[in-house]
């Protein structure tokens, strides 16, 4: 199974990094504007359209509070399976953002690698406004 990782440092406050973050169905104008278009929720799960017109079903794992972090698994015709997470954490006086994949086929990574550090680029620019708002 191939993991994949990207890491987001900003000065925002971690408080308003985790609620734009848990805010499930706002992707696409709270956390990765421009990456994703549109975000619609169902029960249980969010079906998400990004840049390149393609959709995914997110099935929302767990959304948990007290660890500030989001898991999802995604229903995709070119991976057997997905799983993402997303948790903040403080570090020296920055708030960091860690994003994590794992999927097979573990040949993906060759698309999902580029997929995520466009995301991951996409979630700096927005959570970097949040610190002109605090």
């Amino acid at each position: 199974m191939a993991t994949l990782q990207q890491e987001i440092l900003t000065s925002a406050p971690s408080d308003q990094v985790w609620d734009a973050i848990r805010d499930i169905g706002a992707l696409h104008t709270r956390l990765v504007p421009g990456f994703v278009l549109d975000t619609r929720l169902e029960p249980g799960a969010r079906v998400v359209t990004f840049f390149n017109s393609v959709t995914a079903r997110e099935i929302i794992v767990t959304l948990d509070e007290e660890r500030r972090r989001l898991v999802w698994g995604a229903e995709s015709s070119f991976l057997k399976h997905y799983n993402g997470s997303v948790q903040v954490f403080e570090r020296g006086g920055l708030t960091c953002v860690v994003w994590t994949a794992d999927f097979l086929p573990d040949e993906a990574a060759a698309t999902v690698g580029p997929l995520m550090e466009a995301g991951a680029k996409a979630m700096k620019v927005a959570l970097d406004r949040l610190i002109e708002k605090a």
